[in-house]
């Protein structure tokens, strides 16, 4: 087999392994038998049954509230912290500073949901707040999670970009807020939609940090799935998945075509 077969088919075997369990969710949520893996012939039954699940339901909006206000605070001192790191120099305690930051990409989640489920509990016994655990605490600790991988892609971002374009702007009479606004934040504009996206993702799958911090009034999506295990899965899960399925698929769908049209734009531009 020449080399270039052979790489396709390794594609096409990791393509395989990655979305035919996804395709087979998807196919299975138009079952119309009762149990989740078995085919029944077509139906779009499960779809009206997850319509009426009230529960399932405000787990899922809960989670996509969440999972938006954690990425969006995550940016904002995410970001912080990257921009910091690459641009203030060396500073007392900054290799410190860098380790802390980096310490949730390396540290188990048990470990992260236990120790802020014990925070929480602290800070409620010496000033009353946070009161009890719910959907803050668990905004809060999905924030602070996703913080630190924010900040490692914006500093990677900003490392490689030169400082050139900054000093030429400032010396031109540019402050440094207007300076930043106008040339740094652009350099570091794909950056932080990156982290959002990471953030929001590890926000709106995460079960074992969101188990520790949460309270009855905090059941997200995943949780309100693991606890159904223990009695089994129903058919509205898998149209619950198709439905998730189809939105992401879509927003990525026009995230492509937008990258289409603007670089078609750029070509136009650039062309005599």
């Amino acid at each position: 087999m020449k080399p270039g077969g052979l790489m396709s088919a390794v594609m096409l075997a990791g393509f395989l392994f990655l979305w035919l369990p996804i395709l087979l969710l998807v196919g299975f949520a138009f079952s119309a038998d009762r149990i989740p893996f078995q085919w029944g012939g077509f139906s779009l039954r499960w779809f009206g049954v997850l319509a009426a699940n009230e529960r399932l339901l405000e787990a899922a909006f809960l989670s996509l509230r969440i999972a938006a206000a954690a990425a969006t605070l995550a940016v904002l001192v995410g970001g912080g912290i990257g921009f910091a790191l690459t641009r203030f120099g060396p500073f007392r305690g900054r290799a410190l500073f860098g380790a802390l930051i980096g310490a949730p990409l390396v540290l188990p989640e048990v470990v992260i949901g236990l120790s802020l489920l014990l925070l929480f509990v602290a800070l409620e016994g010496l000033i009353g707040w946070p009161a009890g655990r719910g959907a803050l605490t668990i905004l809060l600790a999905h924030a602070g999670f996703g913080a630190a991988f924010v900040a490692v892609v914006v500093q990677a971002r900003l490392a490689e970009a030169e400082t050139s374009l900054e000093e030429a702007a400032m010396d031109l009479g540019a402050t440094p807020l207007v300076a930043f606004w106008t040339i740094t934040l652009p350099l570091i504009a794909p950056a932080l939609v990156a982290g959002w996206l990471l953030a929001f993702t590890l926000s709106l799958d995460d079960v074992v940090i969101a188990s520790f911090v949460s309270g009855p009034a905090g059941t997200t999506l995943p949780i309100a799935l693991f606890s159904m295990l223990r009695l089994g899965l129903t058919p509205e899960v898998n149209a619950l998945g198709a439905l998730v399925v189809l939105v992401v698929g879509s927003a990525l769908a026009l995230a492509i075509w937008l990258l289409g049209r603007r670089r078609a734009g750029g070509s136009a531009m650039i062309q005599p």
